[in-house]
């Protein structure tokens, strides 16, 4: 099912979308004025497992400690998702 029609910026500059399926929207300005919204659900922090917690505590260690990987170059990704 799709929704197409017209919007208006009221006058604190918001757009008000229609029956919305989520709450939480990632998005994306074009330079052409395209506007992408992708949707993103947000989960609270207690629901995140204790392995996954570790996991993060363990990375963050290290990249305080100095151990961590040589930088990536990530113009060509950049370049790609621009061109959505």
């Amino acid at each position: 099912m799709s929704n197409n029609y017209e919007a208006k910026l009221d006058s604190k500059k918001r757009l008000t979308i229609r029956s919305p399926r989520t709450e939480y929207y990632h998005v994306t300005e074009k330079s052409d004025g395209t506007v992408i919204l992708k949707p993103r659900v947000l989960i609270h922090p207690d629901e995140i497992s204790k392995r996954s917690l570790e996991m993060m505590d363990k990375a963050v260690k290290h990249l305080k400690d100095g151990k961590a990987s040589d930088y990536v170059d990530l113009k060509e990704l950049d370049e790609l998702l621009k061109s959505e």
